[in-house]
C-alpha cells in the first residue's frame, strides 16, 4: 500500500515554499478581515452620527430655501394693486348694518393655486445644486459640523406645497373691528437619503389684507373664520 503524502517527505526548499504560501494566505485573510471590520465600523458610525448631522443640516437648509421660495412666489402672485375689497365682500342692509361678510372664492382660489405652484417650482430649482455641508460634519461630531470647506451633497427633496386662507376679527374700538386676512403656505418636505428619510413641514403665514370695518359685526363672524376651518399649524 502506497504511503500517504507528508509535507516532511518533500525537500527542504519545497517545504519552505509551502509554509510561506500558507503564511501569505493567513496574512491576506487577516488583512481582508481587518478591512471588513473597519468598513462595518465606518458604516455604523455613519448611520448613528454622520447621518444625523447631515439630516440636521439638510433640514435647516431646506427650511431656509422654502422661506425664499414662498416669499418669491407670494411677491409674484400678490400684486401691489390688490385690495381688501378684492378678497372680501361686505353686505349691509339699508340701515348700514352688516349682514354678511363673504370671501371672493374665485380670487382666493386663484391666489392659492398660483402660489402653491410657483412655490413648489422655486423649491425644486433651489435644491438642484444640492446641500452645502461643511467637511467637519462628516466626522459625526456636532461641535465640528461647521468647520472646513463645503461639500455639496445631492439629496432627494420631495416637496408638496399647499395654500389656504384664514382670517381673524379683532375689536379695536366702539363699532370698529379689524379684519385681517392671512395666506398660509404649508410645504410638506421629505429628505430622502440612502439610510434614512426625514419628514417635516414648513409653514409660512403672510398677511395679504387688512381693513377696519365700521359697524357692528355679527357674533357669528367674530367667533368664526369666513374661510372655513383654519389649517392645522401644529408641528409635524
Amino acid at each position: 500500500m502506497r504511503p500517504r503524502f507528508a509535507e516532511y517527505d518533500l525537500p527542504y526548499a519545497h517545504r519552505k515554499k509551502l509554509q510561506l504560501r500558507k503564511r501569505g494566505k493567513k496574512k491576506w485573510f487577516a488583512l481582508l478581515l481587518g478591512v471588513l471590520i473597519i468598513c462595518v465600523a465606518v458604516f455604523i458610525h455613519f448611520q448613528r452620527n454622520v447621518t444625523r448631522v447631515l439630516l440636521s443640516i439638510s433640514e435647516a437648509t431646506m427650511r431656509a430655501s422654502t422661506t425664499i421660495a414662498v416669499n418669491d412666489a407670494v411677491y409674484y402672485t400678490l400684486s401691489d394693486e390688490m385690495r381688501y375689497e378684492d378678497l372680501v365682500h361686505i353686505e349691509r342692509d339699508q340701515a348700514g348694518n352688516i349682514i354678511s361678510v363673504a370671501a371672493n372664492p374665485l380670487k382666493i382660489n386663484k391666489i392659492a393655486r398660483d402660489t402653491a405652484s410657483i412655490s413648489q417650482s422655486n423649491l425644486k430649482n433651489l435644491s438642484l445644486n444640492g446641500i452645502p455641508v461643511p467637511l467637519g460634519a462628516l466626522t459625526g461630531i456636532e461641535a465640528f459640523a461647521g468647520l472646513g470647506p463645503n461639500i455639496h451633497f445631492r439629496i432627494i427633496p420631495v416637496s408638496s406645497v399647499s395654500c389656504d386662507f384664514s382670517s381673524t376679527f379683532e375689536s379695536v374700538g366702539i363699532n370698529q373691528t379689524k379684519h385681517s386676512i392671512y395666506l398660509n403656505v404649508i410645504a410638506d418636505i421629505s429628505i430622502v437619503m440612502p439610510s434614512r428619510t426625514e419628514n417635516f413641514a414648513v409653514l409660512t403665514e403672510i398677511l395679504v389684507g387688512e381693513s377696519i370695518i365700521v359697524g357692528s359685526v355679527p357674533d357669528v363672524f367674530l367667533q368664526s373664520d369666513i374661510f372655513g376651518d383654519k389649517p392645522d399649524l401644529s408641528p409635524q
